[in-house]
């Protein structure tokens, strides 16, 4: 049957209400939504995001599925609580006078070890129409702060968050896609390729044979961002100085 439309904008009151700790009506057995969320937090940790049902987590704490709806209205209102459940240790960033680089560098940092700790978090922030906690929202609150000192646009701070989040997010990719044991196959089977046809691709070859120093892909495209913004921020102030 159909949910109507008016009980799907009722759990989302619901949901919005458990992210902000706001009150909502409702029994108050044994079952807490801090511990049913604590319980999917740790059963997406080993298992995934798709391993995280309403049915499943129940099976933990011994009851049904149904026993849960009492307090959470669904996997979607879960997930989001489950965001907000791993966002709640605030960014810890080094004091405004060491620059806004070093400051986002910190809070980049910060993030990805949270994505480490937590790869489902990729996928349930990519969800759609997804509901905004306040701890979620003090994790973005922190970077535009810093990025105010820029005295860029507000339009301007807002995408180069949206640049460096999305470059964090696609490191964080990248760990949770790494396979050693693939790699090293990968490795080896594509040196012999390019040994063998080397004449084909002279600067992938170029490339791959002069490749030795590490480098910190995170640091490095931050910097890469930051040049950019870096030199936006030199031509603001300097239309600035012109305009007067």
């Amino acid at each position: 049957m159909a949910r109507s439309a008016e009980d799907k904008l009722r759990d989302l009151r619901t949901a919005a209400a458990l992210l902000w700790g706001e009150s909502v009506r409702g029994p108050k057995p044994g079952l807490t939504v801090d511990g049913i969320t604590a319980a999917a937090v740790s059963r997406a940790d080993l298992d995934g995001l798709e391993a995280v049902s309403m049915n499943k987590v129940a099976a933990a704490f011994g009851v049904s599925g149904m026993a849960l709806y009492r307090h959470i209205p669904g996997k979607s209102a879960l997930v989001e609580l489950m965001v907000e459940a791993v966002l709640a240790v605030e960014p810890e960033l080094p004091e405004a006078g060491t620059g806004w680089r070093i400051r986002l560098l910190a809070w980049a940092r910060q993030l990805l070890e949270i994505y480490r700790a937590h790869p489902w978090l990729l996928t349930a922030i990519a969800m759609r129409r997804q509901l905004l906690g306040p701890h979620q929202l003090r994790w973005m609150d922190a970077a535009l702060a810093v990025l105010e000192s820029t005295g860029l646009q507000a339009a301007e701070r807002h995408q180069t968050f949206l640049l460096i989040a999305g470059h964090v997010r696609n490191i964080a990719q990248q760990h949770v896609d790494f396979d050693a044991d693939h790699a090293r196959e990968w490795q080896q089977l594509t040196s012999e390729l390019i040994d063998r046809h080397a004449e084909r691709f002279p600067a992938l070859a170029r490339t791959l044979a002069e490749t030795t120093a590490k480098i910190d892909p995170l640091a490095f495209g931050l910097d890469r961002i930051f040049d950019g913004v870096q030199t936006l921020v030199d031509h603001t102030a300097a239309a600035k100085r012109y305009s007067k």
